[in-house]
């Protein structure tokens, strides 16, 4: 991080902070517009931003520039797969940081935190979702310790008819 660093903080999200929460999650959706073509046209809620604050849970952190929220995340714990070795692991999403601040290092400062909490929940094992033609978003979490295991991968048979 470099300049202002003493007006930045992380802090738990709170109510009052919802307004501009769901501003973050459009930016995000139509940021991510480009690399899913499934997605439907208009506003998108992915999930329920009240719910990760008050979900024991869930872990739904805002960073704040002088009182203003330039940036977000949470981390929620989720039970693992029955053939994994791990019962439960940390999950990282809406991750968001505001253009004007980026490249600040504020993303990985974030992510530390969230893995701060994740660890005192008694979990070692963290994992993201990440469009994997969203280079930028691909190196900084690489950048944060994290490496790719899975490629989801799609197919529209819609126009094959009768083919299959």
């Amino acid at each position: 991080m470099n300049d202002n660093t003493k007006d930045i903080s992380i802090r738990q999200a709170v109510n009052t902070d919802l307004p501009k929460l769901a501003e973050f999650l459009q930016f995000l959706v139509n940021a991510e517009r480009p690399f899913d073509i499934t997605l439907k046209e208009g506003e998108i809620f992915y999930y329920s931003i009240e719910e990760f604050i008050s979900d024991p849970k869930s872990e739904l952190l805002v960073i704040d520039f002088s009182n203003q929220i330039i940036g977000c995340g949470y981390a929620q714990i989720r039970q693992a797969k029955p053939y994994q070795k791990h019962e439960f692991f940390g999950y990282l999403g809406f991750m968001f940081v505001d253009p004007e601040f980026r490249g600040r290092g504020l993303n990985n400062l974030l992510i530390d935190h969230l893995k701060k909490w994740v660890l005192s929940q008694g979990i070692t094992e963290v994992r993201l979702d990440v469009y994997h033609d969203n280079e930028a978003a691909v190196n900084a979490y690489k950048k944060a310790g994290f490496e790719p295991i899975l490629t989801t991968m799609r197919c529209d048979i819609s126009q094959m008819g009768e083919n299959i």
